[in-house]
C-alpha cells in the first residue's frame, strides 16, 4: 500500500512511501478498544483542581449552638455540620482523586494500529520526506501545508521535536506536532490530515509491529 508522498519542498516525490499492512491494514476495527484508548488519554491528562472544604476546613463552629437537652430540637455540636448552611461539604473532592486509566502495552498498540487503519481508509495520511524547521519560521510551514493540500485539523508526526519546530508550528491554528513515540489515538482520530515525515513513519511502523519472541524449548 502506498500513500501520497512529497519532498521537503512540497512537490510530488517520484517514489511513493510504502505502508506496512501489519500497521495500516488492521480490520475490522474494535470500536470498544478505540473508545477505551481515547478516554484513557483524556483521563490521564486530567488534573485534580477541584477541592471542597469539609467540616474541618470551614470557619466557625467553636461553640455548641444550643444545649444538649431540654430545647425540643435535634442535638448539634457544631454549626460546621454538612447539613447546616455554611457547613462543610460531605464527600466532596479532596484533590487526591486518581482519574488515570491503564491500558496494557498490547492494547495500546492495537488501538493505534486500528486508528491508523481507519485514517488510511479515509485518505487522511500523507508522507513528506523530511520535516525540518532549521530557521523556525512559521511562513515556511504554512506554505508547505498549502502545497501538500493539508487542510482542517492537521497532525504533524515527526521523528523528534525541538525548539525551532515548536516555534514554527506553535502559532498555526489547527496544527499540532507530535513526536513519533508519543503518537496517540486521541490525536489520530481528531485529525483531518496526518502528515508523517519518512523517518517518523519508519519509527512508528517499527514500534507498532508486534514481533513475538522466539521460545527456546531446549
Amino acid at each position: 500500500m502506498s500513500v501520497p508522498t512529497f519532498t521537503k519542498l512540497g512537490t510530488k516525490a517520484t517514489t511513493p512511501a510504502k505502508l506496512d499492512q501489519r500497521v495500516f491494514e488492521v480490520m475490522p476495527s474494535n470500536h470498544s478498544l478505540l473508545k477505551q484508548a481515547y478516554l484513557a488519554y483524556l483521563s490521564n491528562g486530567r488534573q485534580n483542581l477541584a477541592i471542597a472544604k469539609n467540616r474541618g476546613d470551614v470557619s466557625g463552629g467553636g461553640k455548641k449552638p444550643w444545649r444538649q437537652k431540654g430545647t425540643g430540637r435535634a442535638r448539634f455540636g457544631s454549626t460546621r455540620n454538612p447539613i447546616w448552611r455554611g457547613g462543610g461539604a460531605a464527600f466532596g473532592p479532596t484533590g487526591f482523586e486518581n482519574y488515570t486509566k491503564a491500558l496494557n502495552k498490547h492494547a495500546k498498540r492495537m488501538a493505534l494500529r486500528q486508528a491508523l487503519s481507519l485514517s488510511i481508509n479515509e485518505n487522511k495520511i500523507k508522507v513528506i520526506e523530511t520535516l525540518d524547521c532549521k530557521d523556525g519560521k512559521v511562513s515556511k510551514i504554512v506554505n508547505l501545508l498549502k502545497k501538500i493540500d493539508a487542510n482542517g485539523q492537521v497532525l504533524l508526526v515527526n521523528s523528534k521535536k525541538d525548539a525551532l519546530t515548536d516555534r514554527a508550528t506553535g502559532n498555526i491554528a489547527n496544527v499540532k506536532i507530535v513526536q513519533a513515540n508519543y503518537l496517540n489515538v486521541y490525536d489520530i482520530l481528531n485529525a483531518d490530515v496526518i502528515v508523517f515525515s519518512q523517518k517518523a513513519l519508519d519509527l512508528v511502523t517499527a514500534w507498532l509491529i508486534d514481533v513475538p519472541k522466539e521460545v527456546n524449548h531446549e
